[in-house]
């Protein structure tokens, strides 16, 4: 079967941008992904209706068998989420969560803390973007519910701690990922005698979007600063109504699960414990394997860099569900309870893989489509050198977008990056590299094809696009000043009157925001 490229073509962008606009307009994700899907086929297959069924049949077939084997990246990740849903629903029925809510009722003392503390949470939980969305969501959701706090609130507390933490934090599954490419990268141009680690360390402050999304994020918990769509829905959760229930429950919304009257807090933390120490061993142990195999030593970092973290998260996960059927079974827990957690929990993440399921499939279309190539193209042109980073920073950001993948950006543009800067300022390589690292992440919170996104919204049961659209406005003030102070970065060369450019415009923004929350009425 002939397919075509696009990588020259701005119709490599029509797939995603219809797919993003129909999910934005229809707020129904699976359809718009879905014409997405047929709109790449076509297009790839050059109009051929039998070329572009055979092709369909190859991306849905990749999703779970591919290269002669199964695809163990995606069939683990399913199966974690999966378990995770058991593992959930079973702390719901056994009364632990209703517990762990009263006792933190106690010591939580309102909304302001309910929300400090499950950004602390999502601060400390930074091994993997997947996990801290998923976990934390599990562990936060009844505190949050307790105190009112709406689903969307949550689900942008999970999904602006996720990234932004994995891609400064060297000991997470994204840092160890930046490092290997810029390690490479640096070694291709000359600088192999660089300390890998130290250069990603002194990247965190450059990185201004990961740096001010999490100082926004904080005091939006602090101040209660809720703004765009997220205010009419905390007001609605001061109503009790945690999510548009005329839209349906979101995935995972399990308010018809009995509640055993004899939880214990510890039903809830141990086996959440168990399963973050065994997903850690896990992927420190597929590391270790990894290195011996290719007979390197042994260090943390490294580990990391070479560990299998879909394997890891599954694996880790059977340890945690065994661990809380232990507690449940210990604790006399009725059995029809116990088989009626386990599943509903496995049914209630079935429309969250469902979406995955599609996001991959037109990812796989855009990739083929070459649509990250098309858009790293755009910056090749007669730009000043100036505005390369802000630039950077711009196309970064639509890459991601379009793509719904912060990695897939990563691979495309860093490389890119670092050979705009070896053609002009070797000293501005760092910056420009950092400056698409920030707007990945910045597409990424952006995309409703993001699986991120998709785990977020997941891990706080709150529906997509809610979460899309209360999330934008947040991710588009932190861009601006982002791209503000890459652009007195470019000029000036320092990354000092960046950061001092960024920090200033990122105080008068929250006054701002203060000031306009001030005036009128709103949950705190």
């Amino acid at each position: 079967m002939t397919t075509l490229s696009y990588a020259d073509s701005a119709l490599s962008l029509l797939p995603p941008v219809v797919a993003i606009l129909l999910a934005i307009v229809t707020r129904r994700v699976l359809l718009s992904l879905g014409v997405g899907i047929l709109l790449g086929a076509v297009l790839i297959s050059d109009f051929s209706v039998s070329g572009s069924g055979q092709y369909l049949a190859q991306q849905v077939t990749g999703l779970f068998w591919d290269d002669g084997s199964l695809n163990s990246w995606n069939l683990y990740l399913l199966g974690f989420l999966i378990l995770l849903g058991m593992i959930t629903a079973l702390i719901t029925v056994s009364g632990a969560a209703k517990a762990f809510a009263d006792w933190a009722r106690t010591k939580i003392r309102n909304k302001r803390d309910a929300k400090l503390l499950t950004m602390f949470l999502g601060c400390v939980v930074f091994i993997d973007d997947y996990f801290n969305s998923l976990v934390v969501g599990s562990v936060a959701r009844p505190l949050t519910d307790r105190y009112y706090i709406s689903r969307s609130k949550l689900a942008y507390l999970l999904d602006s701690t996720a990234a932004p933490i994995c891609v400064i934090s060297p000991v997470s599954s994204w840092g160890a990922y930046i490092i290997a490419l810029i390690g490479g990268i640096l070694t291709a141009h000359g600088f192999a005698d660089s300390g890998h680690l130290s250069v990603f360390v002194q990247m965190i402050p450059m990185n201004f979007y990961a740096v001010f999304a999490l100082l926004l994020l904080l005091c939006v918990a602090f101040m209660g600063l809720d703004v765009g769509p997220m205010r009419q829905h905390e007001l609605n959760a001061q109503k009790g109504n945690l999510y548009d229930e005329s839209k349906g429950l979101p995935p995972g919304a399990n308010s018809d699960l009995p509640e055993a009257d004899n939880g214990k807090i510890l039903g809830l933390f141990l086996p959440i414990t168990v399963l973050v120490v065994a997903t850690f061993y896990f992927m420190v142990s597929s590391g270790s394997d990894a290195l011996s195999a290719k007979g390197l030593e042994f260090s943390i970092l490294g580990a990391f860099e070479n560990t299998e973290v879909a394997s890891s998260l599954f694996f880790g996960a059977i340890i945690g569900l065994a661990s809380t059927l232990i507690l449940v079974v210990s604790q006399g827990l009725d059995r029809s309870y116990m088989f009626k957690g386990l599943v509903t929990g496995a049914r209630s993440m079935l429309p969250a893989i469902y979406i995955l399921l599609f996001a991959w499939t037109i990812a796989g279309v855009i990739g083929q489509m070459e649509t990250g190539k098309y858009m790293a193209s755009l910056a090749t042109g007669n730009i000043p050198f100036a505005l390369l980073p802000a630039v950077l920073f711009i196309l970064a950001g639509f890459t991601a977008f379009s793509t719904g993948t912060s990695w897939g950006t990563f691979g495309i543009m860093l490389p890119i990056a670092a050979d705009m800067a070896m053609g002009t300022h070797t000293n501005m390589m760092l910056p420009m590299l950092a400056s698409v690292l920030a707007g990945a992440v910045f597409g990424d919170h952006c995309s409703p094809i993001s699986d991120t996104t998709i785990l977020s919204s997941t891990g706080a049961n709150c529906h997509h696009m809610d979460h899309v659209m209360t999330q934008l406005p947040y991710a588009l003030i932190v861009a601006v000043i982002s791209l503000v102070g890459y652009t007195v970065l470019g000029f000036t060369e320092s990354i000092l009157a960046g950061f001092i450019t960024c920090s200033v415009l990122f105080v008068l923004t929250v006054i701002g925001l203060k000031i306009k929350v001030n005036r009128r009425v709103v949950p705190s």
